[in-house]
């Protein structure tokens, strides 16, 4: 950079001085069965994010989930999210205080690290406006270059169920509204899982004919969850990625099993471990969350999730 171009940039960068903004990311799952690494759908739990311009150095405060295990150095991911974003606008980090309040489990398959980096770009989003302005697909490619693929970030991004594709341009997503007579249920387990761990069992192709199962089942899926909610048994059903998981978390397996057999459209929540179930109405639910705790071998929690369709927010706090 020039002294020219690193003056305009320090320049820009100071002009940030004094701005607040608070953000709002919803959790997410992704997949949804057969829908890999395409399909998404937000939740209604949030993790939150206060960000202040000013001060010194960076200051970062951590509470609920990952309180007391995180970095709390240039390195923690939403910082890294900040920075990503200030720069690609010509803009250094400057200093920040940050309070981060977590609801999203980590390592559970609800997208904490998505929801992590969401919150970083739609605060550096905050903190530019109004002078430059960031656009949807401008904040999807962020996203999805700091988190390798658009199908978490997408519904954090932007609400309801998403599906999401790559193009020699760029990411891309479409959001569509979820019938109101789909009810999520997150079972999560007490232990984590490591998405690169679960990725690297994924075989780099699969047979033909579970191809096309897939293609049909994801198909379906769309139709089901915004239009017929009583198919979504059959459409979540996946020969595509979660048997190949299924041995680095066999409980999570089993209890997937019981679940279906039982006549509930239960799948693999992201990279997992937890399930997500998805019930045709609120009395599933009870029945599922029934279910696993007569079958569980170990503790689960049970979060009756409402579909969140607004996405992240971010509010100008200094403004108000």
């Amino acid at each position: 950079m020039s002294a020219a171009s690193a003056e305009a940039s320090a320049t820009a960068t100071a002009e940030l001085s004094g701005r607040r903004v608070h953000v709002k990311v919803p959790a997410t799952s992704a997949n949804l069965g057969p829908g890999f690494d395409t399909l998404g759908l937000a939740l209604a739990q949030y993790d939150e994010l206060d960000v202040e311009v000013g001060g010194e150095g960076l200051r970062i405060e951590v509470h609920g989930v990952g309180a007391g295990e995180v970095p709390l150095d240039e390195s923690h991911l939403v910082v890294r999210a900040i920075t990503h974003t200030l720069a690609h606008y010509d803009r250094d980090l400057p200093p920040l205080k940050l309070v981060a309040r977590n609801a999203i489990p980590h390592g559970r398959g609800l997208g904490s690290s998505g929801a992590a980096i969401v919150a970083g770009v739609m605060a550096a989003r905050g903190l530019l406006a109004p002078e430059v302005e960031i656009s949807p697909d401008e904040l999807l490619e962020l996203a999805t270059e700091l988190e390798g693929h658009p199908d978490n970030v997408a519904p954090a991004l932007f609400g309801g169920l998403t599906i999401a594709w790559v193009t020699p341009e760029g990411p891309r997503h479409k959001k569509l509204m979820v019938h109101r007579g789909v009810s999520p249920l997150v079972l999560v387990p007490e232990h984590e899982m490591s998405t690169a761990l679960a990725r690297s069992l994924q075989p780099q192709s699969v047979p033909h004919e579970d191809a096309v199962f897939n293609v049909s089942r994801s198909a379906l899926l769309v139709a089901a969850l915004i239009q017929s909610p009583e198919l979504l048994l059959a459409a979540t059903e996946d020969k595509l990625h979660q048997r190949y998981r299924a041995e680095a978390m066999p409980e999570t397996d089993r209890l997937i099993r019981v679940l279906r057999d039982a006549g509930h459209a239960a799948v693999v929540s992201g990279a997992g471990p937890s399930i997500l179930v998805l019930a045709s109405d609120p009395s599933e639910r009870a029945d599922a969350v029934r279910l696993v705790e007569e079958s569980a071998e170990t503790a689960w929690q049970a979060l009756p999730l409402a579909v969140d369709f607004l996405g992240a927010t971010v509010t100008r706090v200094d403004e108000a």
